[in-house]
């Protein structure tokens, strides 16, 4: 199954960067969501990517939203990227790509790379924008921000 616009969020629970156990069912009913999957810590497309969302995180909290990337690197790796590049927001584990399967995130490059894909999930869990682009990874960040003010 692959999500899609209307759709409701699945229920699912990783560790983040410190270890923790996330649950998205704490901000369901609470706050817009921008959940963005990508392939790998420390790679160009991915620091690119998170470090946009870094750059322009302001806006996304300005609007009420909460920020949270997943990929399949572990806790420890989170930690330093998030360490290393500053990023204010919440990064998930997904070693073993449930949550990835879950939301029907398919690889690109005939499934060699993990899937870049970006979802803005409403207050009330419902999917309003399903974004994916393995390569323009600035346009994650201004596709996300129009929907949200769109929706605000």
């Amino acid at each position: 199954m692959t999500l899609k616009k209307g759709d409701k969020v699945p229920s699912f629970t990783l560790k983040d960067q410190d270890g923790k156990i996330f649950s998205i069912d704490t901000l369901i009913g609470k706050k817009p969501m921008v959940i963005f999957f990508y392939p790998k810590d420390f790679t160009p497309g991915c620091i690119k990517e998170v470090c946009n969302f870094r750059d322009q995180y302001e806006d996304f909290t300005d609007l009420g939203a909460e920020v949270i990337g997943i990929s399949g690197d572990g806790e420890i790796s989170h930690q330093k990227f998030a360490k290393k590049y500053r990023l204010p927001f919440t990064l998930l584990s997904d070693s073993a790509k449930k949550v990835r399967a879950l939301f029907g995130v398919k690889g690109s490059l005939f499934g060699l790379l993990p899937g870049r894909v970006t979802y803005v999930i409403d207050k009330n869990g419902i999917v309003q924008l399903v974004f994916e682009n393995q390569f323009g990874t600035e346009k994650h960040i201004t596709e996300s921000l129009a929907i949200l003010k769109e929706k605000k």
